[in-house]
């Protein structure tokens, strides 16, 4: 249907003087000093804002042209939407899906691992970078712009990264939701950053724990520093474990929520037979190993440890600045390092989705370094034959 000017006419447009202009429909016509005639557009499309010259009357320019090229921005709008999900007319921005994820994942038992940061790095600094952008039109290149910018503001590689990881499970989350399509999603490199040095008990020190723990007042501590120094298992892994999920005879715990997916979590013989004796005392249950004990709590299983363990590392004397629920993962994983075992199968023990994290631990032991030399060293002794060191005949 043509649109209807009342004001916007060609004879109030003809009578315009210097200085003067005419809005209607989206369209102004100004005069200019010079006496010539600006078309101008300012329109909402999808939500979002268009403001343009269109052009000049000295150029050719006229009203009608200025009426086509909305109607051009608007069919262009229409044709982006055939792709939107079910029950939507407009497609999300990031500002609006990200206020929507954070609050989607809040009471979520394993998205909303870590709500905190994500939040802070998306209300922070992602959605005012990426502001009204459509979350489907993000590119590697926009990606790759934000990093620079970071970098140019000095944050760090490795606060970087972090910022990159809430995005990339925020975008993960939106391809889950359907939100957008799995081609949709940029790619998200994340820079190299300088290793941390990975802290690992000695015997010693896990004597020392182990006797702290039980002397702790919670009397869950023991045991969630066991099954840790035990299995290697991740804090909330650890957590999560019912009862029913450990098989006692096999040896085995199943773990359904991990980083790299299910798994089965092998533990040694005697850690099994104290969850078994446990399990006997309690009058065999079929319940959480760490069950909430404040009333009203939104999850029936504790979410953390922490607080106990530092307790108890304290008792132990030793520095709770360095010594944390995920040493007992590092000093586990290192532990398998150097009785030899193959690295796929630590990979398997430790549930790392990728052998090259398991690589990190192989550099901890010059010992079991040495070792493997020195194994090395005898073969190549062995294979020299004694007549090799004879002198030369003149």
């Amino acid at each position: 249907m043509a649109l209807k000017f009342t004001r916007l006419t060609r004879p109030a447009i003809r009578n315009l003087n210097s200085g003067q202009r005419i809005n209607e429909h989206g369209i102004s016509a100004e005069r200019l000093n010079s006496g010539d005639l600006r078309y101008c557009i300012n329109i909402m499309v999808d939500g979002q804002r268009i403001h343009r010259v269109v052009g000049r009357e000295s150029e050719g320019v006229t009203r009608e042209q200025a009426e086509r090229t909305i109607e051009a921005l608007r069919t262009k709008a229409r044709e982006g939407r055939f792709d939107l999900p079910s029950g939507r007319k407009v497609h999300r921005t990031f500002q609006n899906a990200a206020s929507e994820y954070l609050t989607q994942i809040e009471h979520h038992p394993m998205h909303g691992r870590n709500i905190g940061p994500k939040r802070r790095h998306l209300l922070e600094r992602l959605a005012p970078y990426f502001k009204g952008q459509r979350l489907d039109q993000l590119t590697d290149f926009s990606i790759s712009q934000y990093v620079k910018q970071r970098r140019e503001n000095g944050a760090a590689t490795a606060t970087t990264n972090r910022e990159l990881s809430s995005l990339s499970h925020f975008l993960n989350r939106a391809v889950e939701w359907k939100w957008i399509r799995a081609d949709q999603k940029p790619k998200i490199p994340k820079g190299e950053e300088a290793r941390k040095k990975i802290v690992v008990l000695t015997d010693d020190d896990k004597r020392a724990l182990m006797q702290a723990a039980l002397a702790d007042q919670d009397p869950l501590t023991w045991m969630f520093t066991a099954i840790a120094m035990g299995t290697g298992m991740r804090h909330s892994e650890i957590l999560r474990v019912r009862w029913e999920d450990i098989d006692h005879v096999n040896r085995r715990i199943y773990i359904g929520k991990a980083k790299a997916g299910q798994r089965e979590q092998p533990i040694p013989a005697s850690l099994a037979a104290l969850l078994g004796k446990e399990h006997k005392q309690l009058g065999e249950p079929n319940a959480w190993l760490f069950p909430t004990s404040r009333k009203g709590a939104k999850h029936e299983h504790r979410q953390q440890m922490s607080e106990q363990f530092r307790r108890a590392v304290e008792r132990a004397m030793l520095d709770p600045g360095k010594v944390t629920p995920h040493v007992m993962r590092h000093t586990a994983i290192t532990g398998l390092i150097k009785e030899g075992v193959d690295l796929p199968t630590v990979q398997r023990i430790s549930g790392h989705k990728t052998l090259a994290m398991v690589l990190r631990y192989t550099h901890l032991s010059d010992d079991h370094v040495d070792q493997s030399v020195a194994k090395m060293d005898a073969a190549f002794s062995a294979a020299i034959a004694p007549e090799l060191h004879k002198p030369l005949m003149p």
